[in-house]
């Protein structure tokens, strides 16, 4: 090798060999030319099954919707630069919180001949930094408290209106009795029937609200065990449990997993049409990461129903929590809800 190649040969050796970062390089298009040891590492995706993709395929489906990755390339051609933190996808699927950093390169001419991206996993700094964070204390406090009313609501609903239904539809069936020994036309007695059967329906339903509002209190895989047994009894869906949990939860991202599964669960009873379901939890970067899947008729649009307040809720407690959340389904093969939260242990005063 002449010795004048042989610093841009090191330099490229030096790049290559770096694992805590991605580095790697776009053409003026947005396609992948180059890919790191840290790429690989941090993505997922070895060299050759990543160089000619477009690097829109690291961000997550809503960004890409909203065309942020042509965006931050023209600010970058413009300005020279673009940084931010974000979350991008690794090749799994699963997301992580990411420092970004994209440099135009240009030739003498000033020509665009790519750009330089650098990537860096922030994932762990940044829930570490929201344990401590005045907004995670908050949080943690707020998860509590309403976890506190759900149980008084569940109780009151159970202890004092669920039994005073209980002690009419008792009264209304004597009555019925009485009314069908009477000598009194049978629609009488027919109709206070139907509000006998009325009264039990409303019982019933109130007995799954309380349910539903009962916190979890045997840990997060016990809680979900009996949760998923008891909403799809009767239902005819297979359920399977997946963990493998370093250790278990702190309170408030035990929570925030249980009530959107929970959601999740519930939507696949009612809507999905599926034959099986699987929910699977794993410990990663520091958090618990979920899928819930089911192989019913899938999602009428990418994305859900933007709309339907089941997977707006869902959402919003994930990213609430500091996490984030998606869904994902083609028509008639299914649907898969994946989440993450953070799960490091907050000090609250």
């Amino acid at each position: 090798m002449p010795a004048r190649d042989r610093p841009a040969e090191d330099m490229r050796l030096l790049v290559q060999s770096i694992r805590d970062c991605a580095i790697f390089m776009l053409d003026p298009l947005g396609r992948i030319v180059s890919w790191n040891a840290g790429a690989q590492r941090i993505k997922g995706w070895a060299a050759e099954e990543i160089i000619g993709r477009h690097f829109s395929v690291f961000y997550p489906s809503e960004d890409v919707t909203a065309g942020r990755p042509a965006t931050e390339l023209a600010v970058a051609a413009a300005d020279g630069q673009w940084e931010e933190e974000g979350w991008r996808v690794r090749k799994d699927g699963t997301r992580f919180w990411a420092g970004v950093v994209i440099t135009a390169l240009r030739d003498e001419h000033g020509g665009l001949r790519g750009f330089g991206k650098v990537t860096r996993d922030l994932t762990e700094r940044r829930s570490m930094a929201r344990a401590l964070d005045e907004r995670g204390m908050l949080l943690a406090r707020l998860i509590e408290a309403q976890e506190r009313e759900r149980r008084r609501i569940a109780n009151d609903v159970h202890g004092d209106t669920i039994q005073s239904m209980v002690a009419v539809g008792m009264r209304l069936r004597l009555l019925e009795s009485r009314l069908r020994d009477a000598p009194l036309p049978r629609e009488y007695a027919d109709a206070v029937h139907g509000i006998d059967e009325a009264v039990d329906a409303a019982a019933d339903r109130l007995r799954e609200l309380a349910f539903r509002l009962r916190p979890p209190e045997e840990g997060l895989v016990a809680s979900l065990a009996a949760y998923m047994e008891t909403v799809m009894a009767g239902t005819g869906v297979r359920c399977e449990l997946r963990h493998d949990l370093d250790a278990e939860p702190p309170a408030e991202a035990a929570i925030t997993v249980f009530r959107v599964c929970q959601e999740a669960l519930t939507n696949v009873a009612r809507h999905a049409g599926a034959s099986s379901v699987t929910v699977s939890l794993v410990s990663l970067d520091r958090g618990v990461h979920v899928r819930v899947r089911d192989d019913g008729v899938g999602l009428a649009r990418p994305g859900g129903q933007a709309g339907h307040f089941g997977l707006v809720e869902m959402r919003e407690r994930a990213e609430t929590a500091g996490g984030w959340w998606d869904i994902k389904g083609e028509r008639g093969a299914g649907t898969t809800v994946e989440f993450w939260v953070p799960a490091v242990p907050r000090r609250l005063p």
